[in-house]
C-alpha cells in the first residue's frame, strides 16, 4: 500500500472512540479509518503507510451498515466535526457506545461489570455550553463563525441549524456572525498572530433560564463603539432565557483555546446561577459543570446511589469542580472535602455551599498530589471525577494508599478509565457496579460511572536489584564532581 494512494476496504471492527479497523483485499494488516462503523464499506485515502498499523481518511461511504437507519437530522452533519452517530437512531447509538466501552475494559478485568448505557433525558438540544470558533470556511472567504470542520484544524464551518444547542443559542450565534461580517473586523489568524476576532462562548442555565455571552478577541481591537454596538444587538434578540451577563475577553495566547487574560463586563454580570436537584450553583464563564444538565441529573443520582450510606462519614471529594457532587453528598455525611485545581471554580464551590447551607464542606484549590496531605481528617469514602487524561500516576497511588473501602470512580474518557483501572485492581479494588450515561448523544462522547471496593489483595512488591559495586563508587564520584546546588527558588532544580 502507497501513501496517498486511494483504497477500498469492508469495516470489521470498531475501536473506541471513532476509529474504524478497515480490511482491504489482499493486505495482511487491517487500515485504521476515523468516522466509520463496522459493517461499511468505504473508500478511504492513505495517509500514514506504516507496516503493522497503517492508518487512512474517509473520503466516501460506498456501503452503509445495518446500524445505520436513519438520515442525519442535522443539515451540518456530513462536514461538521461535532457528531458521529447522527445516521442511526439513539437506541442504536447507546448500544455502540455500550460495547465500544464493555470491550476495552473487559481487556482489563474480564468480569467488568457495565450493566446499561443510561439515556440522556433530552437527546436534542442538551448543550449548556459551547465554544465556536471565528475563522473561514475556505481560505480567504468571507467570515464565518462555527465549529471546525470534520477532519480540519483551520477550515471554519458555521453551524446555524446545530441541532444539539437549543434555538437561544443559534440565536446569539447567527446574530453575532451577521454584525462581525457587516462591519468587516478581520478573525484571528493562527499562522499571522494577526487579527481580532478569536472565539465566542455561551452558557445557558436549563432551569434557571440565565445566559452568559463571552465574546473572545485578541488585544488587536478597532477604535469606535462596536462593543457597545454588539452588546446592543445582543439584546435586541426575542430569547426564551435572558442575560445574566455579556463579557468582552481578551486573549493574545499563541495556543487555539478559549481563555482570558483580561475580562471586561459590557453588561450585566460574569456569572449566573443554575440548579439541580434541589441545589444553587454559581457558574462563571471558565467554571467546570456538566455540559449536559439533564444528564448531569441521572449521572450524579447514579453517584449518589453508588456511594451508598456516608452518614458519620468523611467523603473526599477529588477533582471535585465548582463542587457539585460533594454539596449533592454533604447533607448525608459527616464532612466532604473537595479539591480542585482551577481556582475560581473553587471559589464558586465556596460560595455555592454557603448558599446551600452546608457547613460541612471544605475545598482546596491546586493539584491533589499535593493537597492531600493538607486535609487533616482521613476518608471513609472516595469519589473521583478526573479530568480526560485520568489520574495522575502519582496522585493514584497516593489515594489508593489511604485504603478507603468504596470509591466511585466517573470517567469521561473510557481509555483513562482503562488504564487507571489497572492500578486500581493492583491495590486489590475491583469493580461490581457500572453504567454509562450518555452525557453526549450523537458524539462519540460518554461517562461511565463505577463503584469499586477493596477485597484488600495487595500486590507483592518486592524488587531485585543486582549492583556492580566497582560500577556503583564510580558513578557517585561523577556525581559529586558535577553536582550543583538547586536554587530554592527554582521548583524546577527542586
Amino acid at each position: 500500500m502507497k501513501k496517498n494512494d486511494f483504497y477500498e476496504g469492508d469495516v470489521v471492527s470498531l475501536k473506541f472512540p471513532n476509529k474504524g479497523r478497515v480490511q482491504v483485499e489482499g493486505e495482511e494488516f487491517p487500515v485504521l479509518v476515523k468516522n466509520t462503523l463496522p459493517g461499511q464499506k468505504i473508500k478511504f485515502q492513505l495517509k500514514k503507510a506504516r507496516k503493522n498499523r497503517p492508518e487512512g481518511v474517509l473520503t466516501e461511504v460506498l456501503k452503509h451498515s445495518e446500524m445505520e437507519n436513519q438520515l442525519p437530522p442535522c443539515p451540518h452533519f456530513a462536514e461538521c466535526g461535532g457528531c458521529s452517530y447522527q445516521t442511526m437512531d439513539y437506541e442504536n447509538q447507546k448500544k455502540l457506545k455500550l460495547s465500544q466501552v464493555q470491550k476495552l475494559l473487559t481487556e482489563v478485568y474480564p468480569d467488568f461489570p457495565l450493566q446499561d448505557c443510561l439515556a440522556s433525558p433530552r437527546p436534542w438540544e442538551y448543550r449548556n455550553k459551547m465554544e465556536f470558533s471565528f475563522g473561514d470556511e475556505v481560505k480567504n472567504g468571507p467570515l464565518t463563525l462555527g465549529l471546525h470542520k470534520r477532519g480540519s484544524f483551520y477550515d471554519i464551518l458555521p453551524v446555524p441549524e446545530c441541532r444539539i444547542i437549543d434555538a437561544d443559542l443559534r440565536k446569539i450565534l447567527t446574530a453575532t456572525l451577521s454584525f462581525f461580517r457587516e462591519r468587516q473586523i478581520p478573525f484571528y489568524h493562527k499562522m499571522s498572530h494577526k487579527g481580532v476576532l478569536r472565539h465566542l462562548l455561551v452558557r445557558k442555565a436549563w432551569n434557571t433560564g440565565q445566559i452568559l455571552v463571552c465574546l473572545v478577541t485578541t488585544s488587536q481591537w478597532v477604535p469606535g463603539n462596536v462593543l457597545s454596538e454588539y452588546r446592543e444587538i445582543l439584546q435586541q434578540i426575542s430569547l426564551e432565557g435572558e442575560y445574566a451577563g455579556v463579557l468582552h475577553m481578551i486573549n493574545d495566547s499563541l495556543s487555539d483555546v478559549v481563555r482570558s487574560e483580561k475580562t471586561e463586563v459590557l453588561s450585566g454580570r460574569d456569572f449566573f446561577y443554575e440548579k439541580v436537584l434541589g441545589l444553587e450553583f454559581k457558574i462563571s464563564p471558565f467554571s467546570f459543570f456538566q455540559t449536559n444538565t439533564a444528564g448531569a441529573r441521572v449521572l450524579y443520582e447514579k453517584v449518589r446511589e453508588y456511594i451508598g450510606d456516608v452518614e458519620g462519614k468523611v467523603v473526599y471529594d477529588l477533582y471535585s469542580g465548582t463542587g457539585t457532587i460533594a454539596q449533592i453528598l454533604a447533607p448525608v455525611a459527616k464532612k466532604v472535602a473537595g479539591i480542585e485545581i482551577v481556582e475560581e471554580a473553587v471559589e464558586a464551590a465556596r460560595e455555592n455551599a454557603e448558599r446551600n447551607g452546608l457547613g460541612n464542606c471544605e475545598f482546596l484549590a491546586g493539584d491533589v498530589l499535593k493537597l492531600l496531605d493538607q486535609i487533616e481528617e482521613k476518608p471513609d469514602t472516595i469519589v473521583l471525577d478526573p479530568p480526560r487524561e485520568g489520574i495522575h500516576p502519582k496522585a493514584i497511588t497516593k489515594i489508593l494508599d489511604y485504603g478507603v473501602e468504596r470509591i466511585v470512580y466517573i470517567s469521561c474518557k473510557p481509555t483513562s478509565l482503562a488504564r487507571d483501572l489497572e492500578v486500581f485492581l493492583q491495590y486489590g479494588y475491583v469493580p461490581v457496579r457500572a453504567e454509562c450515561v450518555d452525557m453526549f448523544p450523537w458524539t462519540r462522547g460518554i461517562e461511565t460511572v463505577v463503584q469499586l471496593v477493596n477485597i484488600g489483595v495487595k500486590p507483592d512488591y518486592t524488587v531485585r536489584l543486582e549492583v556492580d559495586v566497582d560500577e556503583f563508587y564510580k558513578t557517585v564520584g561523577e556525581e559529586k564532581r558535577h553536582f550543583v546546588k538547586p536554587d530554592q527558588n527554582n521548583k524546577k532544580d527542586k
